[in-house]
């Protein structure tokens, strides 16, 4: 395949290149002129230099290689476009103009370039069809004019609101939201996740829209992108997942595999000011207050601001799990424990003070009962488990008396009782 272009804010910042063992990547000299010699504007794991080392050059190739889906989602789309799942370079070919962040990827060599972004209306029914096709066209690429990839493994597609409409993102132009729809096997997880938003909200640590909709009958997430931005020329903010950051590749994103956990994730932030490992101690207190356990690598990310500063991203995929038939293990261990319900205030405070937070103990107690407060006042949809606010608030009382955070009686779906009309989740109907 020929080189593919790597543009980032509008710059090319540099080219892909294939050879018989494998690809890399170089730098731009005009990148390395309007950011810096050394800048991580582009990821911490590649920074921009003309002379890169050659021993990281699988970090380098890992960077790229997370910014595709995972699993049955990235298989399906290597399927559809006749390309082997692994082919990292032919993927990014073909998907690479709408991804997380702000960079975009493509052969400028390849047929119809170069191409004009552009939208396409997309009707309620068109919408529940990308719905409902979601299993065979990941992402709603349905068609070779539609070129988005995101990383993770759950079902969605990504769209782009134009003003009040609904439309499909073609040929490269930016999509702004996600949509997820109603999991059979777990039909009340998107019900969970938005109620776990909110509560990111509330503690101020995100502030995208989501929100439940039905498009022609078909319950759905909506997920306002936190990195598309209309501030930017072509709407976009750049971000960079852990997993990309610390040269992880897949699973590693679980600290059980023996990965990197919170203490080297915050030995990256620690950098950015006292506010950032703040925030970082925030998310993590949240998750474990609200039985967040899939808090991974790739859940916490980086956003590059168009001058190179790094900032932590919003918090996202916030999701209280414990009612899951889920093991109730940490994806990312606090004070080298991984059972949720065995991890206490003091466990926190412990791992806070690893990161170089003097006194943390004030902000995860304060964390802790504002969550508690809000899941007084505020409940949770119909859709959702229905013991989703009894369970959180167990847990904040278990974990301000001293104990761990295992929400005890009431947190299975064993015996769950049904809410009638629900839409989705505990005995409403998915679909009409």
């Amino acid at each position: 395949m020929p080189d593919l272009t790597v543009e980032l804010y509008g710059q090319v910042v540099g080219t892909i290149h294939e050879s018989r063992d494998g690809f890399d990547f170089a730098v731009e000299d005009d990148a390395i002129r309007r950011w810096g010699l050394g800048s991580t504007v582009l990821s911490f794991a590649v920074p921009l230099t003309s002379r890169p080392r050659p021993g990281d050059v699988l970090v380098r190739r890992n960077f790229f290689d997370e910014i595709l889906p995972e699993g049955r989602a990235r298989t399906r789309l290597a399927g559809n476009a006749h390309i082997a799942s692994d082919y990292t370079v032919g993927m990014l070919g073909r998907y690479g103009r709408d991804v997380a962040g702000a960079i975009k990827i493509y052969d400028p060599t390849a047929p119809g370039e170069p191409r004009t972004p552009s939208t396409i209306a997309a009707s309620p029914a068109r919408v529940r069809q990308l719905l409902d096709e979601v299993a065979t066209a990941p992402l709603g690429n349905d068609t070779v004019r539609r070129m988005s990839s995101l990383a993770g493994v759950q079902d969605k597609i990504v769209l782009a609101r134009v003003g009040d409409e609904w439309a499909e993102p073609v040929d490269g132009y930016a999509s702004t939201h996600i949509i997820k729809p109603v999991m059979p096997k777990y039909p009340t997880l998107i019900f969970d996740e938005e109620y776990g938003a909110r509560i990111a909200r509330h503690l101020g640590l995100a502030e995208f829209d989501t929100s439940i909709a039905t498009f022609d009958g078909v319950t759905a997430l909506v997920i306002e992108r936190f990195d598309r931005s209309p501030e930017t020329a072509d709407g976009r903010i750049h971000q960079e997942d852990f997993n990309q950051i610390l040269g992880m590749t897949g699973d590693g994103k679980y600290e059980e595999y023996g990965n990197l956990g919170l203490r080297a994730i915050a030995r990256v932030v620690r950098p950015f000011g006292r506010q950032a490992l703040e925030t970082l101690l925030t998310m993590t207190t949240m998750s474990l207050a609200i039985g967040n356990l899939d808090m991974h690598a790739k859940n916490i990310s980086v956003v590059h601001l168009p001058d190179g500063t790094p900032v932590v991203a919003p918090a996202y995929d916030i999701v209280p799990q414990t009612h899951q038939p889920f093991e109730q293990k940490l994806a990312l261990y606090i004070n080298g424990k991984s059972d949720h319900g065995d991890v206490t205030i003091n466990d926190l405070v412990v791992e806070a003070k690893a990161w170089g937070i003097r006194s943390p103990e004030p902000l995860i107690v304060r964390t802790i009962t504002s969550i508690a407060e809000y899941v007084a006042t505020e409940s949770q949809l119909p859709g959702a488990y229905f013991a989703l606010d009894g369970d959180i608030t167990r847990m904040c009382g278990k974990l301000l008396a001293g104990g761990g955070a295992n929400p005890g009686s009431g947190s299975t779906a064993a015996g769950a009782r049904q809410i009638n009309n629900a839409p989705g989740g505990w005995g409403g109907p998915v679909r009409p």
